[in-house]
This record gives structure tokens, sequence and C-alpha cells, in this order.
């Protein structure tokens, strides 16, 4: 009853124009294409993230899987604004780490916001409390 409560509540927010507001035109060129995804306590390899364009707004879809199966990470939305060393992204982000909230998958729903700091090569998610358990969840999308 409570989730068709709050799907109910959410449809304003959807129904909401969601082309993708372009604050840095040489950031948004930065951003689409193929990059490297990571969750810091997954084993290598880095994952895949795609940026694509359609109709003005940009869709991002990734995932990192640790060899074996024992975790992942998946990650799906849109960003909503790019500004010169930052994104925000609104959609879904999903975390499995076998040793962090006894092994199950971690869903966060919302609003979250990349940055660039200082001279990395990345932007990290801002919002790294896990809201399922105590861990700090680096999630780096990566341009080189």
């Amino acid at each position: 009853m409570l989730r068709c409560l709050l799907a109910l509540l959410a449809l304003p927010l959807l129904a909401q124009d969601s082309k993708t507001i372009v604050k840095d035109e040489a950031a948004h060129k930065l951003l689409l294409g193929d990059h490297k995804l990571t969750l810091q306590w997954l084993d290598k390899p880095a994952g895949t993230l795609k940026v694509t364009e359609k109709n003005g707004t940009l869709a991002v879809t990734g995932k990192q899987e640790e060899p074996g199966g024992k975790g992942f990470l998946r990650i799906d939305g849109i960003v909503t604004e790019i500004g010169p060393k930052s994104f925000n992204f609104r959609g879904t982000i999903v975390t499995q780490v076998s040793y962090i909230h006894a092994g199950k998958p971690c869903e966060r729903k919302g609003e979250f916001h990349f940055l660039i700091k200082g001279p990395r090569a990345f932007w990290r998610i801002q919002e790294i409390d896990n809201p399922c358990d105590e861990a700090a969840d680096y999630v780096d999308i990566y341009w080189k």
C-alpha cells in the first residue's frame, strides 16, 4: 500500500519536462559516450557506463560486476543538469557487496549529484552514504 502511494506521489515528478539543462557545452560533450564505472568495494575490472542523448535528454545506463557474481553496481536514469564540473542524475542506483548490508542489494532512487574535484579524471557521487548500511559508497564515472 505504501509503495503504491509513493509511486502515485512521484508521478508529477516524472511528468515534468525531462530535457537536460546544459550549462556548459564542453562538459556536455565530455559526458556523452562510453565511460568506465566503479564502486570502490568491487574487485576489478571496472564496469561500463553509456550516456546517450535523445530529444534533448541525456540517458545513463551502466553496470559493474565482480568476477564470480559476488557483487555489482547498476545505474539507470537521466541527467537533469550539466555544469562545468558537475552533473545531476535522477534515477536508480543499486549496489550489492558481499560484506555490506548482509550481502543484499541496496537500491537508491532519487536525485544524485556527481562532481569533479581538483585534477581528478572522474565525477564522484556526492551522496556517498549507503542508506542500507553505514558504508560510504564511492560511485565514480571516468572520462579517461
